[in-house]
């Protein structure tokens, strides 16, 4: 074969194979960079379901105090729940100043044995535990409805995570997908070159 039809079969093969090397680096490059956008997209939400953690599981605590409170626990923890609130610093220190209160209203008065005096401290107690149980159930409340936010939060910071992974994930889809289809144009113009020309060879033979 003639030099010039062996240059030309060789300066194909060598132009063929270098846009598949080609084709092959930008789909790596491609490739990995997709992959470090997926690892941080889940650093970054692994970050903030760690940063909202304690405040999820304060709103779940929070409900389950707010369910006991009413009863939906069950009449056990309902009376558990209301008994922890009697014997609470809280209930004992208001308890103590009401009960002074009365007396010392009753005492200057003059009715310190009056009836009553004594009806208002027998109503004191139960109204002042069901002011507390009140209080008590919109505290825990609030803290329910922080909860309830920062799970929200987390949740959306999912979705939002999954999207933008389905993404990177469809970009290394594409680099690799377009990496075969260059290396199979790549390799037709190989064919093609080298079946051009052994077709100039032998055509000039005949």
């Amino acid at each position: 074969m003639p030099w010039g039809y062996a240059a030309a079969a060789v300066g194909g093969l060598l132009a063929a194979n270098s846009q598949k090397n080609a084709a092959e680096s930008a789909a790596s490059a491609q490739t990995q960079s997709a992959q470090a956008g997926i690892d941080e997209q889940r650093r970054q939400f692994d970050a903030i379901q760690k940063l909202l953690s304690p405040y999820v599981s304060a709103g779940t605590g929070a409900i389950g105090a707010q369910q006991n409170l009413i009863g939906l626990g069950g009449p056990q923890a309902q009376q558990q729940a209301i008994g922890a609130l009697q014997t609470s610093p809280q209930f004992q220190a208001l308890q103590q100043q009401g009960t002074n209160a009365i007396l010392q209203n009753a005492s200057a008065t003059g009715g310190l044995r009056g009836g009553n005096t004594q009806a208002a401290l027998a109503q004191f107690q139960p109204q002042l535990l069901s002011q507390l149980i009140q209080q008590q159930y919109e505290n825990l409340g609030g803290i329910s409805r922080l909860g309830q936010s920062s799970a929200a939060g987390v949740g959306n910071a999912g979705l939002q995570t999954g999207t933008n992974v389905a993404n990177l994930l469809g970009q290394q889809g594409q680099a690799q997908a377009g990496s075969a289809l260059a290396a199979g144009r790549a390799n037709s113009q190989l064919i093609n070159s080298l079946t051009g020309a052994f077709g100039q060879y032998f055509g000039s033979k005949f």
